[in-house]
């Protein structure tokens, strides 16, 4: 598939300038394959390896119009009841760490005035609020949902790749490594014969 792509570009494996890949949050195994193709692209074609959150990844996505005076939350779908989330400002730049959120509690640790949520977090924090609009907080007419759901663009993940080797401080990782919010739920054996 690699290969296609690059073919359909018109490009060599050789005309690559830097590779860049997303490290997470996401799925274990996903991320693990994804970070080892990339670095063996990179070793192969001698050039750097950056990785990208999947935050910053989603943040570059969104159209400026969506965003316009809003602040932006990135939702990332944790697979269990909590969602993983980090601020943007209006620049794209990560406002605090990125965290776990409890949809539940969501108004309670959001930021206060206009906000835009994108990713695939998003419609379980949806869910959540439309059920403190109908107790009549009024959460639905300052927070927005993005039309951006995910998985990050790789047009953008690329560009960031471009950005981060140009000094633009970005959320890029060098080498890359894999985030994670929680630690993973794989595990390796215990050590010992097996009975």
């Amino acid at each position: 598939m690699i290969g296609e792509v690059m073919a359909d570009c018109g490009f060599d494996f050789s005309d690559i300038d830097v590779v860049a890949v997303t490290i997470g949050p996401g799925a274990f195994t996903g991320l693990r394959i994804g970070l080892s193709v990339a670095r063996a692209i990179g070793l192969a074609v001698s050039a750097p390896v950056v990785g990208i959150t999947t935050f910053a990844a989603l943040a570059r996505s969104v159209p400026e119009a969506e965003s316009v005076e809003r602040t932006l939350l990135v939702a990332v779908n944790g697979k269990r009841k909590d969602v993983f989330t980090q601020i943007f400002n209006a620049d794209r730049r990560p406002v605090g760490e990125p965290g776990a959120l409890d949809p539940g509690t969501a108004l309670e640790v959001l930021p206060a005035g206009p906000l835009l949520v994108a990713g695939d977090g998003g419609p379980a924090l949806k869910a959540a609020l439309m059920d403190c609009a109908e107790a009549g907080d009024g959460a639905e007419a300052r927070i927005r949902f993005s039309s951006v759901m995910g998985p990050p663009d790789a047009a953008e993940v690329a560009t960031a790749g471009a950005h981060s080797l140009s000094g633009e401080p970005l959320t890029a990782v060098l080498p890359p490594k894999p985030f994670y919010i929680r630690p993973p739920d794989a595990r390796l054996p215990q050590a010992g014969p097996r009975s």
